[in-house]
């Protein structure tokens, strides 16, 4: 049997990031959750590097949640370096964010977000959307096959 896969929380706010992590457990969401804290460290787990040297980088999220505004390297350059990458460019990646301004909707679906979705403020719409992300995505959605790598 498969193991159940991961969820990669890219977030840089602590508060948010918790919200997620008790949202994901309310709503019954059993799959390992990885936060990383800013854009580098999302590279550095999704390619093997730094902390992550010794992680099998073919073991790839089910679905990654990522915010737009990170220090380091931002949301979108993350994405952009998701989807230009052979072994991670059909990694369901949602845009997980505060930012509900057009230009970050245009540029994240240009670069091939699989969602946009706004951050609820309230904690029970946040528990009913961590509730519907973790159902289509680990559950209903069927992934790409793993790609082979070189």
């Amino acid at each position: 049997m498969p193991h159940a896969k991961t969820i990669l929380l890219v977030e840089d706010n602590d508060g948010d990031a918790e919200l997620a992590v008790r949202a994901f457990k309310r709503a019954n969401v059993a799959n390992p959750l990885v936060r990383v804290r800013d854009g580098e460290e999302a590279l550095d787990y999704l390619f093997g590097r730094g902390i992550y040297a010794k992680r099998d980088v073919r073991d790839l999220p089910g679905v990654t949640l990522l915010d737009i505004n990170m220090p380091k390297v931002g949301g979108l350059k993350v994405l952009e370096k998701i989807r230009t990458d052979e072994l991670t460019k059909h990694i369901p990646v949602v845009v997980l964010t505060s930012s509900n301004e057009e230009k970050d909707r245009l540029n994240a679906y240009s670069n091939h977000a699989n969602s946009y979705v706004l951050k609820p403020t309230d904690y029970n719409q946040f528990v009913e959307a961590a509730l519907q992300l973790g159902s289509y995505w680990l559950v209903l959605n069927v992934p790409p096959p793993i790609p082979q790598v070189q």
